[in-house]
């Protein structure tokens, strides 16, 4: 019997049409206050001081804090879970990223301070007696611009605006089979970026339980995991056992919701500074400064093709813009997601593929709908119906002539059409299982499954991660210390610990 065309009942759209969801902001707790985020209205300015002596007498207030505040309390940067190498070896630049802005603002949007009142209401009134003394600096807005010398600087720690240099593929092998061809087909695109505009804005709630010493952060996230993992190891420093994290309904999400962001922290923290539960709803205009937005990838590609129009090779180069700092996975999406991706469904022999990340006083970057394989696909697709243009050839035709003609495969780029292949290099039917990667502590020991990498080719990437025993439990936290785990993977598959 085939499935294909039966109806499919749905369990839960009865619940959702006859207004049975529960989304983050419909979640009031007992005591709640309500947290309004002061933004920079500047792309790039330093802060020479935040005065909120005015606010925190306005009525209703309960507490303003900024960046200072949250570094006395020796709150952390926000980490990004993916590290990526460049061609000579070196480790992409990451610079520090605050949860609120500290001495300089680099985009839009960026947080510099959260007030805490009775009501929204109240809280937005005094974020107009917050005074900040701005002194606007140069900023570098399009990618292939700020790469150029002299161009305004926007993270120390990354000279020339460069992240990393990377690259996937034998260029050399990709250079002979270009001095070989018929013809040579060139396409600048650029993928412009997007911004992500979710049905249900996001939202948090962070509440803390004095008498326990616990933090409850009600969120609207795809992967509350890596939110608990992310905040309480790297940010907060919060125990696992005593951090919970709850994602309710989503109301869309497509990958925007899935990284750890700057609101779900500050509720938080503020929670137990105030001892009350902290609310805080993105307005739709501000989430298209706050949430991370996608794509912005400024290419060039050349497809060398014989006389026969058979591909031959693919070479590509690529701007990805980053934004202001690095989200949770910005680093793999013009690489590992994007580079390995390029062989679509075509028998190209030689593909290469290199990628400069390049940060700009732009909102960060992130996934997006596909993260990656969209932007290989619509530029591999592209440049195939340039070709068939100019050859005067009908596109089909084309596509016929170079398509796969059965699989599972592997071409001779580091792309396989066979996932499991693709992560390990063993044939379809390896008896092969996700690793397991083993941390010891005292009294016992913690295993992890990574299961796989969703089909991408990246190789292990190591940050230094360790279990330490907590102060009140035989259980174990993840702290940043010596015994290295692969980072994106210890991130990426927390939830699937055993």
């Amino acid at each position: 019997m085939t499935t294909i065309g039966t109806p499919v009942r749905r369990r839960e759209d009865y619940r959702f049409l006859t207004g049975g969801g529960t989304y983050t902001d419909d979640i009031n707790r007992p005591g709640q206050l309500h947290a309004f985020i002061l933004r920079s209205p500047r792309a790039h300015a330093q802060i020479r001081g935040i005065d909120t002596t005015a606010a925190q007498r306005a009525p209703g207030v309960v507490a303003v804090y900024t960046g200072k505040d949250m570094a006395a309390d020796g709150i952390g940067g926000l980490p990004c879970g993916w590290q990526i190498h460049s061609k000579d070896g070196s480790p992409m630049a990451e610079p520090p990223h605050p949860v609120l802005a500290v001495d300089r603002v680099r985009y839009v949007g960026d947080p510099v301070a959260v007030i805490v009142a009775e009501t929204l209401a109240q809280a937005r009134d005094a974020a107009e007696l917050v005074n900040v003394d701005y002194v606007a600096q140069p900023a570098a807005i399009d990618p292939v611009t700020a790469l150029q010398p002299g161009a305004p600087q926007v993270n120390s720690e990354a000279p020339g605006n460069l992240c990393y240099d990377w690259q996937l593929g034998d260029l050399a092998a990709v250079d002979a089979a270009f001095s070989k061809a018929a013809r040579i087909v060139k396409l600048d695109l650029t993928n412009n970026r997007l911004v992500p505009n979710a049905m249900e804005p996001r939202a948090a709630i962070g509440e803390f339980n004095r008498a326990t010493g616990e933090y409850t952060l009600y969120t609207t996230s795809q992967n509350p995991h890596v939110i608990r993992l992310l905040m309480g190891a790297f940010v907060l420093h919060i125990p696992e056992a005593r951090l919970r994290v709850v994602a309710p309904d989503v109301g869309g999400g497509f990958g925007s919701k899935i990284y750890h962001y700057a609101e779900e922290a500050i509720v938080t923290w503020v929670s137990g500074k105030v001892n009350r539960p902290v609310k805080w709803t993105a307005e739709r205009s501000e989430s298209f400064m706050s949430d991370a937005h996608g794509r912005d990838h400024v290419t060039h590609v050349e497809l060398a093709l014989d006389a026969e129009a058979k591909f031959l090779a693919l070479k590509v180069s690529t701007v990805a813009n980053m934004g202001a700092y690095l989200s949770t996975f910005a680093p793999c999406i013009p690489t590992y997601l994007y580079g390995t991706l390029l062989a679509g469904t075509y028998t190209t022999p030689a593909i290469y593929c290199e990628t400069k990340a390049v940060f700009t006083h732009t909102v960060p970057v992130d996934a997006y709908r596909g993260a990656g394989r969209p932007e290989a696909t619509f530029l591999l697709e592209r440049i195939v119906d340039l070709a068939a243009d100019e050859i005067g050839m009908d596109p089909a035709e084309l596509r016929r002539r170079n398509f796969i003609p059965k699989g599972p495969t592997r071409t001779r780029h580091p792309s396989r059409y066979n996932m499991i292949a693709g992560i390990t290099g063993r044939p379809w039917n390896s008896r092969w299982r996700p690793p397991i990667i083993r941390a010891s502590r005292p009294g016992g020991g913690r295993r992890w499954r990574m299961g796989n990498c969703a089909g991408s080719a990246s190789p292990p990437i190591s940050r230094p991660v360790a279990l330490r025993p907590r102060p009140s439990s035989a259980r174990s936290v993840l702290a940043p210390v010596s015994l290295k785990v692969p980072r994106c993977e210890s991130i990426r598959r927390a939830a699937c610990r055993s």
